[in-house]
C-alpha cells in the first residue's frame, strides 16, 4: 500500500531541523526500498524548509503511522503537523525513474482537498516530461477519495496548480519542492 506523509514545519524549527539532518538521513535510509519520492518543501526563497514529504509503500495504516511518528524530527517537535493519506501511484514510478532528472526547472507539490465523487483519479496524458509522481489521496482502507498529491515540475506555481481539475476541491496548495535525500 502507498501513503503520502507531509510532515508540515512548526514555525522557528530551523535550527532543530539542521541539528537532526544525519538522523533524518538514517532514518529514511532505513526505508530505502519503500521510498516512491521524498524531498523538502520550501519557502518562496527556495531555500528554507517548511516541510518534508515522503511517498512510500508500506503494509498498511499502522506501518505507515509508525513511519511518519518515529521520524525523529518528529519526536524532537519540528514538525507542527502530519497529514498522512493512502495513496495510489497513477505513474508506476519513483521520483528517480522521472525522466526530467534530480535537477532542473521548478518543482512543486500541489496538494488537493476534496470530498464526494473522486476527481483526477489517473495522471492527466501526454505530461510524461513535468509529472514526478501522481495519485488520489484516498482513506486508510482505500474505498474513499479525499484529495489527489502531485509532484511535477511546471513553470510557476499557477502552472502547478492548474494539473488539477480546479473546481472540483475545496482547497488547493501549491509548495515549492525539490528532491530529497543525501547529498551526493
Amino acid at each position: 500500500m502507498d501513503f503520502l506523509c507531509y510532515h508540515r514545519d512548526r514555525p522557528g524549527s530551523l535550527a532543530l531541523r539542521e541539528q537532526l539532518i544525519e538522523a533524518h538521513w538514517s532514518y529514511m535510509d532505513g526505508f530505502a526500498k519503500e521510498l516512491i519520492a521524498r524531498g523538502p518543501t520550501l519557502a518562496d526563497d527556495g531555500e528554507t524548509p517548511t516541510g518534508s514529504v515522503h511517498i512510500l509503500d508500506l503494509p498498511g495504516p499502522a506501518a505507515a503511522r509508525a513511519f511518519a511518528f518515529d521520524e525523529p524530527n518528529h519526536q524532537a517537535g519540528a514538525y507542527r503537523d502530519v497529514l498522512l493519506r493512502r495513496w495510489r501511484n497513477t505513474l508506476g514510478r519513483t521520483m528517480w525513474d522521472f525522466p526530467g532528472g534530480r535537477t532542473g526547472g521548478n518543482r512543486y507539490l500541489v496538494l488537493g482537498f476534496g470530498a464526494g465523487e473522486g476527481a483526477d483519479l489517473v495522471a492527466p496524458p501526454g505530461r510524461d516530461d513535468d509529472l514526478i509522481a501522481h495519485g488520489p489521496l484516498l482513506s486508510d482502507d482505500g474505498a474513499t477519495w479525499l484529495g489527489t498529491a502531485v509532484l511535477l515540475q511546471a513553470s510557476d506555481p499557477e502552472a502547478a496548480r492548474a494539473v488539477l481539475t480546479q473546481d472540483r476541491y475545496a482547497a488547493i496548495e501549491v509548495h515549492n519542492w525539490r528532491f530529497g535525500g543525501r547529498p551526493s
